[in-house]
């Protein structure tokens, strides 16, 4: 899919996972991605939408709203004016297609400036905190062997995927194929109360860094009362849809998981990254399946959070975009003037 609106111009691409990709909900390879690209005055932004079913949005309806979300785009420094436009077009909905548009404008106004986008935005110079690697769901020996590659590659954080009726094998059986890396764990909002309370001890005798998402996004309740019961930090992922959504989710979570792709941008991203910290929450930096573009996005976001799960253009098999700099999972902040990545 191509398409152009004004000064913006796009183009979707599949993009691939070097093996299939596996959660609760489903198991994927293939990912369309759209790349969005703003001109003005010689110079150009460029944003990626990475839509996500559980968030209301496919390829299709990204080719469906955005051109009328396009429209929205006038002005590379108008950052508020592009909000409000998207705002007034589509009030709720279509968050990675408001993304990729919010990303191309800061890039654009950065290049403009000369300076990278942290920059730009006052962020911190600081060192990143070390990216997790998922490991996927699949059979056991599957996830053995991820583990087992992962960390023999220099990995030392790993965010395993669960839902099953197996998760207390996982869990043991990883601890002990790798038991000196840092373990994290994501149910993707697949636990009933009882099975989460079931794995609390497990979580804590595995020495699990934190959980994420344990029950329905919905059920508040049910995660107030597990946070109350858990030795391990519960990351909200799932009940995070929107900015407005981080106060209600204080008294149930420790933390929160936040993307760019689904809070609509990284100037959303940032205040919602605000407002938990005004909240006592804790902050992750985590990610969709996305080329690097996205990745670098949220990486220069990441030195403000406590932990980091950039790892989604590091599981592809045809990252379109390059200049990340990996050391295993320690991320180098993008260097370049805006997002700092180049189309290979």
């Amino acid at each position: 899919m191509t398409g152009k609106e004004g000064d913006v111009a796009w183009e979707t691409l599949d993009l691939r996972t070097a093996q299939p990709f596996g959660i609760a909900r489903w198991t994927h390879s293939s990912y369309p991605r759209t790349f969005v690209t703003y001109a003005q005055d010689g110079l150009t932004g460029r944003g990626e939408a990475a839509p996500n079913a559980f968030y209301g949005e496919t390829g299709g309806t990204v080719g469906a709203v955005l051109p009328l979300l396009a429209e929205a785009l006038t002005d590379g420094w108008d950052w508020d004016g592009l909000h409000e436009r998207m705002t007034a077009r589509m009030p709720q909905g279509h968050p990675s297609v408001k993304c990729a548009l919010e990303m191309t404008a800061v890039e654009w106004a950065a290049r403009a400036a000369g300076v990278p986008a942290w920059r730009l935005l006052g962020l911190s110079p600081l060192p990143l905190p070390e990216s997790s690697y998922t490991v996927s769901l699949g059979p056991l020996e599957e996830m053995r062997r991820q583990a087992r590659e992962a960390v023999s590659r220099g990995h030392g954080v790993l965010k395993v995927k669960l839902g099953t009726g197996q998760d207390r094998q996982i869990v043991e059986a990883l601890r002990e194929e790798v038991p000196g890396a840092a373990l994290r764990v994501d149910a993707n909002a697949a636990w009933t109360r009882p099975q989460a309370k079931r794995m609390l001890d497990v979580l804590a005798a595995a020495d699990v860094e934190l959980v994420e998402q344990p029950l329905a996004a919905g059920d508040l309740e049910g995660h107030a009362e597990l946070r109350r019961l858990s030795r391990v930090p519960l990351v909200a992922d799932e009940s995070l849809h929107h900015v407005s959504d981080v106060p209600r989710l204080a008294a149930a979570f420790d933390a929160v998981n936040l993307k760019l792709a689904k809070l609509g941008g990284p100037l959303q991203a940032l205040c919602a990254l605000r407002l938990a910290r005004a909240h006592g929450l804790g902050v992750m930096l985590g990610c969709m399946i996305e080329s690097s573009l996205g990745i670098a996005a949220a990486a220069h976001l990441a030195g403000l959070a406590d932990w980091a799960d950039l790892d989604g253009a590091l599981l592809l098999a045809n990252d379109p975009f390059g200049g990340l700099e990996w050391a295993a999972g320690q991320l180098e902040r993008p260097r370049g003037v805006g997002w700092g990545v180049e189309r290979r």
